[in-house]
C-alpha cells in the first residue's frame, strides 16, 4: 500500500496497482492493463492521468480527478465510490458511475454514456456532454445545469432532480420519475415523462409524440410545444402553453391554456371532460 506520496509519470500495470492507496497526488501517470488499480483508495488527487483498463475506482472515497482521460476499456470505472469530483475530463468508457454518493462533474464529456450514472445520489452535473442510452437511471437528489444529452430512456426513475439550461434529445425521458423540475431547457423525443409524479417544466420548449401522458401532477409554465401530438393522455395537468398544441388526447383533469389546439380529443367513455378546463387564446 502506497500512502502520503506524490507520484509522477509512472506507467502502472497489473491488477490493483495502487490498491488501498492513501493520501496520494498522482500526476501524468498511465494506468495501463490491470484491473482495479485504485480500488479501496482514500483521499486521492489525479491530474493529467489516463485510465486504460477496467474498474479503476471502486469502493473509493474522497477523490479529485482533473484533466484525465478514461479510455474505452476503463469501463465500469467508478462504482460504489463516495465524494468524487471530476473536472475537465474525457470519458470514453460506458457504465461509468454506479451506486455512488456525492458526485460533482464539471466540463466532462461522455462519448459512450450507456448505462452511466445509475443509482447515484447527491449529484451535481455542470456543463456535461453525453451520448448514450439509459443515462442516469434512478438518480436521486441532483442539480443538472447545461447538460447536452444524445440518448434515449434517460433519467428513468429519477427523483428530486433540478434541471436548467439543458438540451435533451431523448425519447422516453423522465419515465417513472418523481419531483423533477426542468427550467429553460429544450427536450425532443417521443413519450416524454410517462408515469411520472410531480413533473414541472418552466420556460421550456418540447417536441414530443404522445408526450406528457400518464402523469400525476404535471405543471408547465410558459412553455412551447412544437410538433407535439396526442399530449396529456390520462394526466392531471396545469399547463400554460405559449404556442399552438397540435393535438390533445383525454387529459384526466386540470387546466390547459394555449394559443390554439389543432385537435382536441375528449372521449367520455374514458375520461370525464368536465374535469379539465381548456382555454385557447386565438
Amino acid at each position: 500500500m502506497r500512502s502520503n506520496e506524490t507520484i509522477k509519470q509512472e506507467f502502472l500495470t497489473g491488477e490493483r496497482a495502487l490498491f488501498m492507496g492513501r493520501d496520494l497526488k498522482i500526476y501524468d501517470t498511465i494506468f495501463a492493463d490491470g484491473e482495479s488499480p485504485l480500488k479501496e483508495s482514500r483521499n486521492i488527487e489525479l491530474y493529467g492521468c489516463s485510465f486504460k483498463w477496467k474498474y479503476p475506482l471502486w469502493y473509493a472515497h474522497d477523490i479529485k480527478v482533473k484533466d484525465t482521460t478514461f479510455f474505452e476499456m476503463s469501463r465500469a470505472g467508478v462504482w460504489y465510490t463516495d465524494n468524487i469530483e471530476v473536472t475537465d475530463c474525457m470519458i470514453e468508457a460506458p457504465k461509468e458511475f454506479r451506486r455512488c454518493d456525492g458526485i460533482k462533474l464539471k466540463n466532462v464529456s461522455f462519448s459512450n454514456a450507456e448505462e452511466t450514472l445509475w443509482n447515484c445520489k447527491n449529484v451535481e452535473l455542470d456543463n456535461v456532454i453525453a451520448r448514450g442510452n439509459y443515462f442516469a437511471m434512478n438518480m436521486e437528489n441532483a442539480k443538472v445545469d447545461g447538460l447536452q444529452l444524445y440518448g434515449n430512456y434517460c433519467f428513468d426513475g429519477a427523483k428530486n432532480i433540478e434541471f436548467s439550461n439543458c438540451k435533451l434529445l431523448s425519447k422516453d425521458s423522465m419515465w417513472n420519475s418523481e419531483n423533477v423540475t426542468i427550467r429553460d431547457s429544450y427536450i425532443c423525443g417521443e413519450y416524454l415523462g410517462w408515469n411520472a409524479r410531480n413533473l414541472t417544466l418552466i420556460n421550456c420548449t418540447v417536441e414530443s409524440l404522445q408526450g406528457m401522458c400518464y402523469i400525476d401532477n404535471l405543471v408547465m409554465k410558459n412553455c412551447k410545444l412544437i410538433n407535439t401530438t396526442l399530449a396529456f393522455e390520462y394526466s392531471t395537468v396545469e399547463a400554460d402553453i405559449t404556442t399552438k398544441i397540435d393535438s390533445v388526447l383525454n387529459p384526466s383533469g386540470g387546466t390547459i391554456k394555449a394559443d390554439s389546439i389543432g385537435e382536441l380529443i375528449l372521449e367520455e367513455d374514458k375520461i370525464d371532460p368536465s374535469k379539465t378546463k381548456i382555454t385557447v387564446r386565438e
